[in-house]
């Protein structure tokens, strides 16, 4: 079952315009998640491409589409400035890529450059702008917010790209044809998988100083997060998603 943020990827992808027999390009593709749910909205008549400048995820990406038998899927290890050689596509899409640009704009006009004229550019960016997000304290999923988010900071990340996302897409020469913002949302009973996301970036977490392996205490994190809301009777909202999409 996929988590909130998953769901919201596939419904921006599928009312973007993906279908079967595109051909789409999947910018800075990491592990490949955002790749397979492109694979199968685009079915077997449709082709995939995955590129990151990182090998080691990329090898992940490739099992994963072994493992679910998409043969319309495939990954290379290329840059943004070398979008372009990768042949002629009918979309572009990319998640959680932007943030870490220092030049978002060129980074989209890279991205685009194998686009075809009319061709759908869709992008998803995180954002970080404090939302008022509790009635009551919740003092320890705060915490777990600043801990993630003072980490991507200080690696170069804009905690701000969400807002910015619609502006930069009209400045990199595309057509907004719409954008979204959609709330990542907890209560006693829904959970979002903040723990899990604390311990993947935990090495980065105690690397950048932002706080010790003892302070997080990961492998009570998850009980400890869900205590706080049951015992509060709180809603959470962590943070914003944006989508937008917009035609070349």
């Amino acid at each position: 079952m996929p988590n909130v943020v998953d769901a919201m990827t596939e419904r921006l992808l599928a009312d973007a315009g993906l279908r079967t027999g595109m051909r789409v390009l999947n910018v800075g593709c990491g592990s490949g998640f955002v790749s397979l749910m492109a694979a199968r909205l685009v079915g077997e008549s449709g082709q995939v491409l995955g590129i990151d400048r990182s090998a080691a995820p990329l090898k992940t990406a490739e099992e994963l589409a072994a493992r679910e038998g998409l043969s319309n899927t495939r990954f290379e290890r290329r840059d943004l400035a070398d979008a372009g050689g990768a042949g002629e596509f009918d979309a572009v899409i990319g998640r959680r890529v932007l943030l870490y640009q220092p030049d978002p704009v060129k980074a989209i006009r890279q991205a685009i450059a194998p686009l075809r004229r009319g061709g759908i550019a869709v992008f998803q960016e995180h954002d970080a702008t404090p939302l008022s997000p509790w009635q009551v304290p919740l003092p320890l999923h705060q915490q777990a917010h600043q801990w993630l988010w003072d980490t991507v900071t200080r690696e170069g990340a804009n905690m701000h790209m969400g807002y910015e996302l619609a502006g930069t897409v009209s400045k990199a020469g595309l057509t907004l044809q719409h954008v979204r913002a959609e709330a990542i949302v907890q209560t006693p009973e829904i959970s979002y998988p903040t723990h899990e996301i604390v311990r993947a970036v935990l090495p980065r977490i105690v690397q950048e100083s932002i706080a010790t392996e003892e302070q997080v205490d990961i492998d009570t994190l998850g009980d400890r997060l869900r205590e706080e809301r049951v015992r509060t009777g709180a809603t959470y909202l962590g943070e914003l998603v944006f989508g937008v999409w917009g035609t070349k």
